[in-house]
């Protein structure tokens, strides 16, 4: 009986006769076969520095250089990168009115109508310039009452009114 040892794992098994001749039996275990398949190499998290094993198509896919352990460090890593100028999308700060309307103390509900829904609510700018986006300058309007201030003279002077009082 050919008892041979695993050449991953060191353990000895029994491989059948007609296995060895064609060149098989030479791993105990689909596990061990695995293992010893594996190309790649042990890299360290680019934030925790665990060690965490890439293979050769991870390693040449990597446009950063980086690698992670899980999704949360990778996110993390991305997050600091790209923030605000660094970030793809960035306009120079032209299109940021709505999150400085947020984090200002104005009242979140429509100048006109009162409603208070933010699924509804947009902002609109006074002067209607979009590249004034100073504070004093933008205002709370429903979808209904921003179409209406852009489109109708009356709704306009209501509104305009109201800034007033």
């Amino acid at each position: 009986m050919p008892d041979v040892s695993c050449k991953k794992c060191g353990n000895t098994f029994y491989a059948k006769p007609n296995w060895l001749k064609r060149g098989y039996g030479k791993f105990c275990s689909i596990n061990c076969t695995r293992l010893a398949s594996r190309r790649g190499s042990w890299k360290a998290c680019c934030l925790c520095k665990e060690k965490v094993y890439k293979s050769l198509k991870d390693i040449r896919r990597s446009k950063s250089g980086n690698f992670f352990c899980s999704k949360r460090c990778s996110l993390k890593w991305l997050r600091s990168k790209q923030f605000g100028r660094n970030h793809a999308n960035w306009k120079h700060g032209k299109y940021a009115y709505r999150g400085m309307l947020l984090r200002s103390a104005l009242s979140r509900k429509c100048k006109l109508c009162g409603r208070d829904d933010e699924r509804i609510l947009i902002v609109h700018h006074i002067d209607k310039n979009r590249e004034n986006n100073k504070i004093d300058n933008l205002t709370w309007l429903c979808l209904n009452c921003h179409y209406l201030v852009h489109n109708y003279s009356e709704a306009e002077d209501q509104f305009l009114d109201s800034l007033n009082t």
